[in-house]
């Protein structure tokens, strides 16, 4: 199915060159019908298409995954209101999960951005990763370095500690991974796939290769509480 059109492509190429409210009011239409409403229905069949995997995100609706287009520019030298593309995070506790693992999608003119993991978790939960990993090395690692996770979305990336807790060193030693402080992975796509009727099939693609690592991450978060 195709769910987006050239429209939505070229919305964000303008508004890139008008990123202020007095263009975007005067687009507000234009926006609602080529933007928002075509990616609440992509978001609504991606959280169908999901939730037949993990039913914790059975009851979502769009709302609940999608980023608002307003920029937060509170603390930010640049001060331009809107952002450039549309966004949605999926997991069991949505758009405003903390520290829990799931799919997250960017569109816009310039790439087709996909990411999965935990970007940002406290020190808990770094900890209780940590702890898994070295609890169940191969897992983590037969996860990681799966073939089809390979090709599709590389390897995991995040900044690591040079530092760790001395419990920790000798698993270093098995599985790097333990290195991280951030656990996530990332893939930029061409533009031309977010006009495509492949665009859910490609990002189911890269959520199935990504089930088993999400799985042991949110095992790991969820352990620690």
């Amino acid at each position: 199915m195709k769910y987006f059109t050239k429209e939505f492509i070229e919305f964000y190429k303008e508004l890139a060159a008008n990123n202020h409210k007095e263009w975007f009011q005067s687009q507000r239409k234009r926006y609602e019908a080529n933007v928002k409403t075509t990616m609440e229905v992509f978001v609504g069949d991606l959280i169908a298409a999901i939730a037949k995997h993990d039913q914790s995100v059975a009851g979502m609706r769009p709302g609940d995954a999608m980023f608002r287009i307003n920029r937060d520019i509170r603390f930010s030298k640049d001060k331009t209101p809107y952002k450039t593309f549309s966004s949605a995070a999926i997991s069991g506790g949505g758009k405003k999960a903390d520290g829990e693992a799931g799919v997250y999608v960017e569109l816009g003119p310039e790439k087709l951005g996909l990411a999965g993991g935990i970007y940002m978790p406290d020190k808990e939960g770094v900890l209780a990763i940590r702890d898994a990993m070295a609890a169940e090395p191969k897992a983590f690692i037969k996860a990681l370095h799966d073939p089809t996770f390979k090709r599709l979305w590389g390897d995991l990336q995040g900044e690591k500690n040079k530092i760790i807790a001395p419990e920790h060193k000798e698993a270093a030693a098995v599985i790097p991974y333990i290195m991280h402080k951030q656990f996530y992975f990332w893939k930029e796509l061409p533009v031309k796939l977010i006009t495509s009727d492949t665009l859910l099939e490609t990002v189911m693609e890269h959520y199935v290769a990504a089930k088993p690592i999400t799985k042991l991450l949110n095992q790991a978060i969820q352990q620690s509480k």
